[in-house]
This record gives structure tokens, C-alpha cells and sequence, in this order.
């Protein structure tokens, strides 16, 4: 079975009822998706600093019990330094939380699902943006 790792930028329009979002997440089977640890946490500051958002953490909450939270493991760790040392070495740099992201869905096999375009300089990275409508 593919993964898919909800990238935070997806989880935010997820929230906001993207409608392709929408219907990509709830076409596919709930044991499929997943999130980072990296996006949980980035989750988690967006609530920080919007303490009165009662619907949003409600809508967060829910989010997070019904879809898998990949913890970061030593393989994970390894595979994010190599990664970024290949990509800072090509001149190819990518943002912090980003490259943490995306080493987890490399070296959990899972297929990143994010509109960001700079997902794509890293090399192995399988990538689908579920903002385009499917059929497009």
C-alpha cells in the first residue's frame, strides 16, 4: 500500500476545505496518509499562536487522532543528513522544516502530498500536489 504524507501546507487546506484536498484525503483509505512528527509540530505552533481558535483546535485535534503520526527514528535522522549535505553540495538548498519533512517521506517510502514546488529539488522525493483537481 503507498503512503501519503500530508505535508503542512495540504493539512492547512485540508482545514480550510480545500475542495480538491477534500476529496483526495477522503478518496483515499485513512490508514494510507500520515503526517510527519515535523508537521505535527508545526500544527502545534499555528495553534500557539492563535490560542482563541477553539474551532481550529477542535478541527486539529480531530486530525490528529484519526491520522498516523510517523515519529522521527535514527534512520530518519540519517537519511536527513545526507540529504541536505547532497543538496547544499548541488547548491540546491531547501528550507529547514521542509528538508525534515521530506527526509521522513524518503526514508519512510511515503509519497509526499504538497503543492511547495521546492519539494522537487530533492532528489527521490515522490511528489503529488493534491490541489489540482484529479483528471487535470
Amino acid at each position: 500500500m503507498t503512503r501519503y504524507m500530508l505535508d503542512t501546507n495540504i493539512v492547512s487546506l485540508l482545514l480550510r476545505a480545500h475542495p480538491a484536498v477534500v476529496a483526495r484525503v477522503t478518496a483515499a483509505p485513512m490508514v494510507a496518509l500520515c503526517l510527519s512528527a515535523i508537521t505535527g509540530a508545526e500544527l502545534m505552533y499555528g495553534l500557539a499562536k492563535r490560542p482563541g481558535a477553539a474551532r481550529l483546535a477542535r478541527a486539529v485535534d480531530e486530525l490528529l487522532r484519526r491520522v498516523e503520526v510517523l515519529p522521527w527514528t535514527p534512520s530518519v535522522m540519517a537519511g536527513y543528513g545526507e540529504t541536505r549535505a547532497a543538496l547544499e553540495s548541488q547548491g540546491q538548498p531547501v528550507g529547514a522544516l521542509n528538508l525534515l519533512i521530506a527526509a521522513h517521506a524518503l526514508e519512510t517510502g511515503a509519497v509526499l502530498v504538497t503543492n511547495d514546488q521546492a519539494f522537487r529539488r530533492v532528489p527521490g522525493l515522490v511528489v503529488e500536489d493534491w490541489t489540482v483537481p484529479t483528471g487535470n
